[in-house]
């Protein structure tokens, strides 16, 4: 099976990692989500299969302890976890993986597929604008908020984990970065070390 690419997107709430993750999908069609497994309840308009798969805690531990996560995490009170099975149907169908996930899921993925993983902080200008984008948010009370900078702060703590680094400071040139440092890791050697061996057979 020909492998792809393992394109790990993290960072801390409200600095948009998801919204350009979305925007990278959208320009880079070979890209494909990783759909996460949960025991969280839906968010309203979610979509179980779609945006996630939503199971209870008993099915989840079950399907932790038979070995069907490529990495998992207990966040917030809530488990997550990426299936095995969604990368290796990724790759039968030539297509790369796109992971919106935390520091510790892509520290996971990046030990147990490290030739395939590549990851990317997505970091704000500052502690203070991130604040100010939360804030802006206008769905959190104060000491929620407090709680997300923490969190926030313990997540860039972990910087010498990634791959890469992207600052969103201004919302098309983070992504015309991000969009570049994906197309650079569709270009690695590992990935085209089967292609160069029937290339120098001929």
């Amino acid at each position: 099976m020909k492998k792809g690419v393992l394109f790990i997107v993290c960072g801390p709430s409200g600095v948009g990692k998801t919204t350009l993750a979305q925007h990278l999908l959208k320009s880079c069609p070979r890209l494909t989500p990783s759909v996460s497994y949960t025991t969280r309840a839906p968010r309203h308009g979610e979509v179980h299969g779609v945006d996630y798969h939503f199971v209870d805690e008993a099915e989840f531990v079950e399907m932790r302890d038979s070995d069907r996560f490529a990495e998992w995490a207990r966040v917030h009170g809530n488990f997550y976890g990426t299936p095995v099975s969604g990368i290796l149907q990724a790759w039968k169908d030539n297509r790369d993986v796109l992971f919106d996930i935390d520091y510790q899921g892509a520290a996971q993925l990046q030990e147990r597929f490290s030739e395939d993983a590549r990851s990317v902080l997505v970091i704000p200008p500052s502690i203070k604008v991130l604040e100010e984008r939360l804030r802006g948010r206008a769905t959190d009370a104060d000491d929620v908020i407090a709680q997300r900078l923490d969190a926030a702060r313990h997540e860039l703590a972990q910087f010498e984990l990634y791959d890469y680094i992207v600052e969103n400071d201004e919302f098309d040139a983070a992504l015309q970065r991000l969009t570049a440092i994906y197309q650079a890791c569709t270009q690695r050697m590992p990935l085209f070390r089967n292609h160069m061996m029937a290339l120098l057979s001929e």
